[in-house]
């Protein structure tokens, strides 16, 4: 059996997609899902991995990423101990399906691979299409981190998902993956509605009561509509299949008299052919 080591979350949600998850002998900290790893060996957080413990478990793959600011000093370190490695850095719904193929050639198991991408491009395509009985768009930002400002830019998938629920993320006009920005320019965009996705926070302790505190933002048509939402890290801040749960998930909030209330277990089924 191929031994694999994970050093992110969406990494290691994209392997469980592809049924590699008993493959799987350590992970990052920072991954959560599946329930499966939580007896795997634990590499230390995604930004700062252990390469002591990783090289002692002699994996025969290591899935690296290059999604967050600071992880190349991972890559370097892998490189210097000559640990056989690849690299996912998604942007776009395209890309994650172009990481499944790029697993299974790693492992020599273009089989397996393209059977997980036809699944993935067959649920995508269904998500497309169910867009399309959304007539109105609103306008969405989706908050990172809270100071500094980040938020998805135009090149960023939850830009593309955006899309997908009916919706525009205001940044969509600045072309790059991550923008830094202030509260004054979020609030002269004046969105409809306000995600907090904190990256790496846990959704029960982001605080959304903190944005009345913003100069001026309680003039904002989301504050004073109430439609402030705290979505949390996952699935919308890690670029893997699990996205497609999100699109679920955001269009029954944006549009309730089109989709159905979010359904978490059938949800579940539905992305991994359970349904």
């Amino acid at each position: 059996m191929i031994k694999i080591a994970s050093l992110c979350p969406s990494n290691t949600e994209l392997l469980d997609f592809m049924g590699l998850t008993s493959n799987l002998i350590a992970v990052d900290d920072n991954s959560d899902y599946p329930p499966a790893i939580n007896k795997l060996a634990r590499l230390g957080p995604d930004l700062n991995i252990d390469i002591d413990t990783l090289e002692a478990l002699e994996p025969d793959l290591i899935v690296a990423s290059l999604t967050v600011p600071g992880m190349e000093k991972n890559i370097t370190r892998l490189s210097e101990r000559g640990l056989p490695y690849i690299i996912l850095n998604p942007s776009s719904f395209e890309n994650i399906g172009e990481n499944i193929i790029k697993v299974g050639t790693a492992i020599n198991n273009e089989t397996l691979a393209k059977n997980a991408y036809h699944h993935y491009q067959t649920l995508l395509e269904e998500c497309r299409n169910e867009a399309l009985q959304i007539q109105e768009k609103t306008k969405v930002y989706w908050e990172w981190w809270p100071r500094p400002v980040f938020t998805p830019g135009g090149t960023n998938w939850l830009t593309e998902l955006s899309e997908l629920v009916g919706a525009e993320n205001v940044f969509a006009d600045v072309p790059i993956d991550s923008v830094e920005t202030d509260w004054e320019d979020v609030r002269k965009r004046n969105p409809d509605y306000i995600f907090l996705n904190w990256v790496g926070v846990e959704k029960e302790k982001i605080k959304p009561e903190l944005l009345n505190k913003r100069p001026e933002w309680i003039t904002m048509k989301a504050l004073q509509e109430n439609r402030v939402i705290v979505l949390g890290d996952a699935p919308f801040c890690r670029p893997s299949p699990r996205l497609l749960l999100g699109i679920k998930q955001v269009r029954s909030l944006l549009h309730p008299n089109v989709f159905s209330d979010y359904d978490e277990v059938n949800s579940e089924r539905w992305l991994y052919g359970n349904a």
